[in-house]
């Protein structure tokens, strides 16, 4: 076997790892400290192989012999041997070979495919390892046509990226470039992606780009500039967006989100927590990363997606208008209202919310609440003005995988308030104008809780058990050690079993009823809502009697829309009609199809007006010409 140097011109925009061409693998790396790189083969005598220093701190060569599938890893002036920080698939785990991929070699199908607009988003988050049994690629493929039943527009997987052990969230992830060898091989995730897009489905990936996991982030032994002790996170030093070098640091991120959206066909990404990644510099990285990723993909429809809990207009403001240019944000505060409202939550971030309809029904004209206001929680202002950005651009949800595992015992919004309550609360998620994001099983109000799983090594794992349960020794019910201890315990392998997803509850009433609801629903904001174009001004939401919400879309040259969520009790609403005005009832939470001990809601037309009359909270969708 040879090494021969490349005749390829390295720059720093070229494709880090191991890149087959046609005249062998090109090998690159960037180890800006080493005097020496090699790539160690591993099949054989473990040969080695050095590779030539570039600008930049580059190491790079082209192997002339190597094929795909061979196994490979990389010595620093003879420390080693390393994973490929860049690595494209960890057949044996984060601590093992990388391999050489050649995503060529796939073929495609959905030359064709455009994706989908922002405000034909219908957002489904799920977990590959939960998901199904199987917990695997290949296990969620065979449950894409029910999805695509269902109505969903756009899948949202929790990272994927190759995290240590067999089970995590995602969010330990280190081999930032390689699928989850225990979801499957690569091209595994590309048959999903796919197939997704043969049934009309976008595919979105949840990417950390904040901080690596503690246990097989080999960064560091390749370049001490990665990380920096100039800022700090949750995690730990913060990586470095800002100091010495950061520009190569934001090129192995950017190069990252580019290849899920190159390699893999993915629509879009989800940028965890992008409030942690501290970063002073101009441009932002975020806005280096959106200019990069939208500029490399025309004309397809790519989504980028930011996680921030600081409410901040300029996230979602263009480039050019001095903004980051993402394409939208998650906006927590309707899910806080929401739980503060329903579900009584007062402790930790929901002390700032206080649960009223008014407060729901700012949230929902503007995207967000908190616009500047003192927050009890931050100990500080939050939030800027989101005037004149569409709301469109903000993702609503009652339920993520952070509100749900992030409770001590996992239990969903469904276990914790009535079902008529969550029938009105899940009509209103799917009315709004802003995009709805649904979490896995929401839709039949899965009996599954999904709780916190993790799958460290011995010494890490009990310090990951210990920090699980000290979170929470602020909360009312876990101030004794007794109360902590019942809290699962992240490590142990039952704790990931009962957040897997029982599919046969859908066979089953009531989750078959509530099924039915949400494809009811979904189907009238497909073919209703993301086709009526919505302006400031033509959405309103006002409170009606303290005890309901009155969403209206008017658009006179269309058919109009009222939609009136009785929110708790019961309640009798009269509206003033025009003779001439036509009404029709397009569904209501207590329509038989949908519920087994209905409680009608009595729809009446007379003496000119309209009356509503609800015996328990509830939901109904109204149809109207002006």
């Amino acid at each position: 076997m040879s090494n021969q140097k490349s005749s390829l011109t390295i720059t720093a925009s070229s494709l880090l790892g191991a890149v087959p061409s046609e005249s062998g693998v090109l090998f690159r790396v960037w180890a800006p400290k080493a005097h020496t790189v090699e790539v160690v083969l591993e099949e054989g005598s473990h040969t080695a192989f050095p590779l030539e220093e570039a600008n930049g701190g580059f190491f790079e060569g082209v192997l002339s012999t190597v094929k795909t599938g061979s196994l490979y890893r990389y010595t620093i002036d003879g420390k080693g041997p390393y994973p490929d920080p860049a690595s494209r698939f960890q057949p044996q785990g984060v601590h093992g070979p990388s391999q050489v991929v050649d995503p060529r070699q796939f073929h495609w199908s959905d030359s064709a495919w455009q994706g989908h607009a922002l405000k034909n988003l219908i957002l489904y988050e799920l977990h590959v390892g939960t998901f199904t049994p199987a917990g695997t690629f290949a296990g969620m493929m065979e449950r894409l046509p029910y999805l695509a039943d269902l109505g969903i527009t756009a899948l949202e997987l929790m990272p994927v990226a190759d995290f240590p052990g067999r089970r995590n969230w995602g969010y330990d992830g280190v081999s930032l470039f390689a699928p989850a060898h225990h979801y499957g091989e690569p091209d595994d995730l590309r048959r999903v992606v796919d197939r997704a897009h043969e049934l009309g489905m976008s595919v979105l990936l949840d990417v950390v780009y904040n901080h690596l996991g503690p246990d097989g982030n080999y960064l560091e032994a390749f370049s001490p500039y990665y990380f920096t002790s100039r800022h700090h996170t949750p995690w730990g030093s913060a990586v470095n967006l800002d100091g010495e070098q950061s520009q190569h640091v934001r090129h192995f991120f950017i190069e990252n989100a580019v290849q899920w959206i190159r390699d893999y066909h993915i629509d879009g990404l989800r940028l965890d927590a992008t409030h942690a990644m501290i970063d002073n510099s101009r441009p932002p990285f975020l806005a280096e990363l959106t200019e990069r990723v939208h500029a490399d993909v025309k004309p397809r429809e790519v989504v980028l997606i930011a996680e921030d809990c600081r409410n901040l207009a300029c996230i979602v403001t263009s480039v050019n208008d001095g903004g980051w240019g993402l394409d939208a944000v998650w906006s927590d505060d309707f899910h806080h209202e929401v739980r503060r409202s329903l579900a009584k939550d007062k402790e930790g971030y929901f002390q700032d919310f206080s649960g009223h309809l008014q407060e729901i029904a700012t949230t929902l004209k503007k995207g967000w609440y908190f616009s500047g206001q003192p927050s009890v929680h931050f100990g500080r202002p939050r939030g800027t003005k989101p005037d004149d950005i569409p709301l469109q651009r903000f993702v609503f949800c009652l339920q993520n995988h952070d509100q749900i595992g992030n409770r001590a015992f996992g239990e969903r919004l469904n276990q914790q308030i009535d079902p008529a309550s969550y029938r009105a609360a899940s009509t209103l998620l799917l009315t709004v104008p802003e995009t709805p994001l649904l979490f896995m099983g929401q839709e039949w109000g899965a009996g599954t809780p999904f709780l916190y799983f993790t799958d460290h090594h011995d010494e890490l794992g009990t310090l990951v058990t210990k920090g699980r349960r000290a979170e929470f020794k602020a909360f009312k019910a876990f101030t004794d050690v007794a109360s902590r201890d019942r809290i699962p315990d992240p490590q142990d392998p039952d704790t990931f079993r009962r957040s897997v997803l029982q599919w046969s509850e859908l066979t089953v009433d009531p989750h078959t009823l509530l099924h039915r609801l949400y494809r009811a629903l979904v189907a009238w904001r497909k073919n209703t809502l993301t086709s009526m174009p919505i302006e400031h001004g033509e959405f309103t939401a006002t409170v009606l009697d303290d005890t309901a919400l009155r969403l209206q879309y008017r658009r006179p040259e269309l058919a109009c829309y009222e939609i009136i969520i009785q929110w708790e009790h019961e309640g009798t609403h009269r509206f003033p009609i025009k003779a001439e005005q036509s009404w029709e009832v397009v569904l209501t939470t207590e329509d038989p199809y949908f519920c087994n001990d209905t409680h009608p809601i009595r729809v009446d037309r007379s003496n000119g007006e309209l009356t509503l009359q609800f015996l328990r909270p509830g939901a109904v969708i109204l149809k109207t010409h002006l």
